[in-house]
């Protein structure tokens, strides 16, 4: 090793400390002996042991040290000896007393036990009031300082080991008392050169040396002759964290550029929705259980919105009637069950309204949301009240195996090769799949959501005509918490600044 290199990395601070650890060696002495911050000869320590010039060590001591009352006695004496001050001429009642000593309520109380137990003093009765009066204890107590008043003279803090008897006799007493005394586990700090650091100090370093050489000093020429202090490249430094979205926000983002990429239009709308959208106009029949309370938020306030009119009767048919030879629920549907409030449940409900402004003009025509959206859940590691889900919709001269293979592209853009479709029952498509995918690096198959042809009972009363309308609408949350290795749902919506900043980006 070139210990003059070495030597050379030395910061000023370093430099600073190290002559003086040939004899001194704890954190309070170089502290003292430098005239540096506590927290400067840390740091020059700090840095001095990453390039192992000393061994910093930390040893945990049991010490006494004075707390608030005390310091207040050690400054105006102990109460016991100003109770016994103010009535060495006189008797007097506790209030006189109180006041002429400069006492509160719950010291005159704490040296009346005190004193009785020393018998220090006599107390008697006059005319309904308690009456103190100094006694020959009391008066030889006065003449010489109590074990108490000298230990609150010691030098703090000390080690309880060091005490002498009389010294624990007075501890003990004292620690009896409020805010008085007190035993804290003390961390004492200290540095020890290193057979490397033994070689260094040998080596004669100016203490001042020079970290930045300017424009002033290159036209002057004045860096000739000077001491240039060397890059450190190993030294620790400050992690620096360029800026950046939430994951999830960024993961959304993802998934919105590969569908603008594809050629989708983006659908909004209004969290708040009347269950006429949310759910009659998706065939979901008035009495489904999705519907109840355990599934679904029912807002209070308002409690009820509007119906679009032209749409009404063509609903009302599709559930009490049926679509081209369909039977529908075959029950009266109600206008003002549809009129309920609702927090929209799923995005689909914007895949409704954006079918009913289509126009003939409009077609063939692309669509696809990404949204939050809520159920009435409980809420644990796998299930939240509120959740992202992502919606698609294609709309015109399209069929199923259109529908598998856009499927299949979108998942591989995830970084997913493998997809699979499975037969399920979902109330508004039909037929309806189930999407799998093969997770790389797990080695199986999980599920992500359901997919499917809308059913003429949706597309013809908002359309007008049977249309074929592919629509899908996987948990985005799911796909999330697979890429982020995150195991409870719970924790993509805490806003943890150091999760934030470590994960990775979203790229496949």
């Amino acid at each position: 090793m070139n210990l003059k290199k070495t030597a050379n990395l030395l910061s000023p601070l370093e430099r600073e400390i190290l002559p003086l650890l040939n004899k001194y060696s704890s954190l309070s002495d170089l502290q003292k002996k430098s005239g540096l911050k506590e927290v400067e000869v840390m740091r020059a320590l700090q840095w001095l042991s990453n390039k192992q010039i000393i061994e910093l060590k930390e040893e945990l001591k049991e010490v006494i040290k004075l707390d608030e009352n005390g310091r207040q006695y050690l400054k105006d004496g102990l109460p016991e000896k100003r109770f016994l001050n103010a009535i060495k001429e006189e008797a007097l009642t506790l209030d006189e007393i109180k006041s002429k000593a400069n006492l509160s309520k719950e010291e005159v109380n704490a040296c009346l036990g005190i004193l009785r137990k020393k018998n220090a003093i006599n107390i008697g009765k006059d005319r309904g009031f308690l009456i103190v009066s100094i006694n020959e204890n009391g008066k030889k107590m006065l003449e010489k300082e109590s074990l108490e008043a000298l230990f609150l003279k010691l030098k703090f803090p000390f080690e309880i080991k060091d005490l002498t008897n009389e010294e624990k006799y007075a501890f003990e007493e004292l620690k009896k008392r409020k805010d008085i005394i007190k035993a804290d586990l003390l961390k004492l700090k200290s540095a020890h050169l290193t057979p490397l650091g033994k070689k260094i100090i040998k080596i004669k370093l100016k203490k001042k040396s020079i970290d930045t050489l300017d424009s002033s000093m290159l036209k002057s020429g004045s860096w000739k002759g000077k001491d240039f202090r060397s890059y450190d490249i190993s030294i620790n430094v400050p992690r620096i964290y360029g800026g950046k979205r939430h994951f999830v926000k960024e993961s959304i983002n993802y998934i919105r550029k590969i569908m603008l990429s594809f050629g989708f239009k983006e659908m909004t709308g209004p969290l708040l929705q009347t269950s006429f959208w949310n759910f009659d106009a998706l065939f979901t029949a008035q009495d489904h259980p999705v519907r109840e309370l355990q599934d679904t938020f029912y807002i209070k306030d308002p409690e009820f919105g509007k119906l679009p009119k032209n749409l009404v009767n063509k609903i009302r048919l599709a559930h009490e009637k049926g679509i081209q030879g369909s039977t529908g629920w075959q029950y009266k549907w109600s206008e003002n069950e549809a009129k309920k409030n609702v927090l929209r449940t799923h995005t689909t409900v914007l895949s409704a309204r954006t079918l009913a402004k289509l126009k003939k003009t409009d077609l063939p025509a692309k669509f696809f949301a990404i949204g939050r959206c809520f159920r009435n859940e409980t809420l644990d590691w796998s299930h939240l009240f509120e959740f992202n889900q992502f919606e698609g919709i294609v709309v015109g001269d399209v069929n199923f195996r259109d529908h598998i293979g856009f499927l299949r592209e979108f998942f591989k853009r995830l970084g997913f090769e493998k997809a699979r479709f499975r037969p399920a029952y979902f109330p508004y498509v039909e037929p309806g799949l189930e999407i799998d995918v093969f997770h790389p690096v797990h080695k199986k198959w999980i599920e992500l959501g359901g997919t499917g042809i809308l059913r003429p009972e949706v597309v013809v009363p908002l359309l007008g005509e049977d249309i074929p309308v592919l629509a899908w609408g996987p948990g985005f949350d799911r796909i999330i918490m697979d890429y982020y290795n995150v195991n409870d749902m719970r924790e993509l919506y805490k806003n943890d600044l150091k999760k934030n900043r470590e994960v990775k980006s979203w790229l496949k």
